[in-house]
């Protein structure tokens, strides 16, 4: 009996064995359907290991099998079960440790679309300062044109009531013709672009050279004066118009793309209409002002002083259309948003206003000092004198350009971007795509100029006719102030088409993959990359030659 108690023991410890070692096959079948997360029929339950504590009687009683196989929990992640002692997941680093589970991933930053800051804010306080200035001195000439009506001399009164009489009705008329104008040319432009571009080039031609001819016929110097000028103009814009001819499939092209979302804003004229109305509130105050200035002191002065106060109030006005019609488009090009017009027209009244009262004093003048220089480098040839000054005066405004042109109005009211920021940031992107030859072409903003002309002198035509009748003196004067309303009043409206164009080219320079752009800009690109390989025989003065 004593021999067989350790082979009896040996037969034990074996069949032990043995048992483990199914116990171990079958804790491996079981904890692989831990691993597909059906743990006892329960999906991710967390079970504490502090909590679980197995009997060895549960062994002997159902195998031992589900006992064993969760001894104990990573206390890490509730969903790992360790087994026999070893974890069937790698065990995390400490930097995984460290940042939790919840914390975000670190973006890239962008630019903002939303920001809240003021643009150029000493422009804004200048123009702030101006249009008080400009409202006291308002206000200040009606007082004393009032006063001149009611307590001056008989002479004084009779002179008032004159002015009064055959001034500020024609002038009136002239604010409410350029308004109806102006929107007609809007709406032309909008349903019939093919039709309006060459239309408006040629029109503007014909009615300014009638303007001129009709106030030449009324043989005054005054009048003579402004017709020669007209007519002048008019010999011009019909040499332009024949030179641009060219390009007038390419912008009608473009034109009509430009304006293809504008019909998803039903509301998008609704700022024009508002500054229609504030411009002409604004200029029959502006009349009675002049009217009060021509019995008081320095009237040239003064009268000069009102007009370009005017013309700055009006191109601000119209630099608010732009920028309120420049973020509906440039947003929807490149974020796909159908935006508010009412809201980014609060924007433009409020935070960008700053970069369009800068814009407004520079761009305008950067542009007529940039024709000049073009026209003088038309002018180069045998004389070195002239061919180096066209050359250097069309260089420094091509630099000046850069640093302040009217495409920057779109990155203005797109990301809130200070007005020469904005200018350089917009043209960089031109360059990078290889389109300066491009939008250096472009003819919408001499279209949209053309048009302000055309209804300019359609003012003078009937403004001239009118006041010839009743009272010829004032014939030259009331033309001057009926162009300068009527030109006027017409660029607010045609902010809208010619916004529409700056955001197509600016947009199209930033994200040229959008599904919302053609090929009309790169097949336009490809064409004269050819046409400049063909023309590049460099020129030879004729003195050289063989």
């Amino acid at each position: 009996m004593g021999a067989a108690e350790p082979v009896v023991e040996r037969e034990s410890e074996r069949r032990e064995e043995e048992g483990k070692e199914e116990e171990g096959n079958e804790r491996k079948e079981e904890g692989g359907d831990v691993e597909k997360g059906e743990v006892l029929g329960v999906q991710e339950k967390v079970i504490d290991s502090s909590n679980f504590d197995v009997n060895n009687n549960l062994n002997n009683q159902f195998g031992g099998s589900h006992a064993a196989m969760m001894q104990r929990l990573n206390p890490t992640t509730p969903l790992r079960i360790v087994i026999g002692g070893s974890s069937r997941m790698p065990t995390p680093s400490p930097s995984q440790t460290a940042l939790p589970r919840s914390a975000p991933i670190p973006q890239p930053s962008q630019t903002t679309l939303n920001s809240r800051r003021y643009t150029n804010k000493i422009s804004l306080f200048l123009f702030v300062v101006h249009m008080v200035a400009a409202v006291g001195l308002v206000s200040f000439l009606i007082f004393k044109g009032i006063q001149g009506l009611i307590e001056a001399s008989e002479s004084v009164k009779r002179k008032e009531r004159r002015i009064v009489k055959f001034y500020l009705p024609q002038v009136e008329t002239a604010s409410l013709l350029s308004i109806t104008l102006a929107f007609i040319w809007q709406k032309a432009v909008r349903q019939w672009p093919r039709t309006m571009v060459p239309f408006i080039l040629w029109s503007s031609f014909f009615s300014s050279l009638s303007a001129g001819i009709l106030l030449i016929c009324f043989q005054r110097a005054s009048t003579d004066g402004v017709g020669i000028c007209l007519i002048a103009f008019a010999i011009g814009n019909g040499l332009y118009a024949c030179w641009v001819t060219q390009r007038i499939g390419f912008c009608t092209e473009i034109l009509i793309k430009s304006l293809e979302p504008v019909p998803k804003f039903g509301d998008l004229n609704q700022p024009t209409y508002w500054m229609l109305g504030v411009g002409f509130l604004w200029m029959s105050l502006w009349i009675l002002a002049v009217i009060g200035a021509m019995n008081f002191y320095f009237t040239p002065l003064v009268i000069i002083v009102l007009v370009l106060s005017l013309a700055w109030t009006a191109e601000v006005m119209r630099n608010i259309v732009n920028l309120t019609v420049s973020r509906v488009i440039a947003l929807y090009y490149l974020r796909g948003m159908q935006s508010i017009p009412q809201n980014c027209f609060q924007r433009a009244f409020t935070q960008n206003l700053g970069s369009a009262c800068l814009g407004s004093l520079f761009v305008p003048t950067i542009e007529a000092l940039r024709i000049v220089a073009r026209g003088l480098n038309l002018l180069e040839g045998e004389d070195e004198f002239m061919f180096s000054c066209a050359h250097c005066c069309l260089n420094v405004m091509q630099s000046i350009f850069r640093y302040g042109n009217g495409w920057a109005f779109v990155q203005i009211a797109t990301y809130g971007k200070g007005f020469v920021q904005a200018s350089q940031d917009t043209w960089q992107l031109f360059v990078r795509q290889g389109m300066e030859s491009i939008v250096d072409s472009d003819i919408t903003s001499s279209i949209c100029f053309l048009t302000g002309v055309c209804s300019g002198s359609i003012c003078v035509i009937v403004v001239a006719a009118w006041t010839a009748r009743v009272h010829q003196t004032f014939t030259a004067t009331l033309s001057l102030l009926s162009f300068f309303i009527g030109y006027l009043m017409t660029r607010i409206a045609m902010a809208v088409p010619h916004a529409c164009v700056s955001c197509y080219y600016v947009c199209y320079a930033e994200n040229p993959s959008n599904i919302l752009f053609d090929k009309t800009i790169q097949d336009h690109q490809s064409m004269m990359a050819d046409r400049g390989v063909a023309a590049a025989t460099p020129r030879v003065p004729r003195r050289f030659s063989a």
